[in-house]
């Protein structure tokens, strides 16, 4: 673990650094940290993150998704800013989501 990598973004964000915490794939956990990009808040140290995917209780699976800001040492964060990051990343979500619904094999 450990690895970091830099993913390209299209919108406003050009791109994020991760760091990749951790991963199992034996409880379908995966946690990893943002930690930098373009354009990036002068007052957030890194974002943390862990998705979990379990069982629904209709035979599918439930993603799960949490986060945790760190300010840097001295700052305050904007809630403003971090629930429209939410419900930007909640729809990139919806649209994968739509798109592995609609075509069930694209990832066999």
């Amino acid at each position: 673990m450990g690895r970091i990598t830099s993913v390209s973004l299209s919108g406003d964000a050009k791109y994020i650094k991760t760091k990749v915490e951790a991963t199992d794939k034996d409880n379908f956990t995966h946690n990893y940290t943002i930690i930098g990009g373009d354009p990036w808040s002068d007052n957030i140290e890194k974002i943390s993150y862990e998705i979990k995917i379990v069982a629904s209780p209709d035979g599918g699976s439930i993603c799960k998704s949490s986060s945790k800001y760190y300010p840097k040492e001295g700052c305050e964060l904007d809630e403003d800013k971090i629930k429209a990051g939410a419900e930007k990343a909640f729809g990139m979500f919806k649209t994968i989501e739509a798109h592995l619904l609609a075509n069930p094999d694209a990832c066999n």
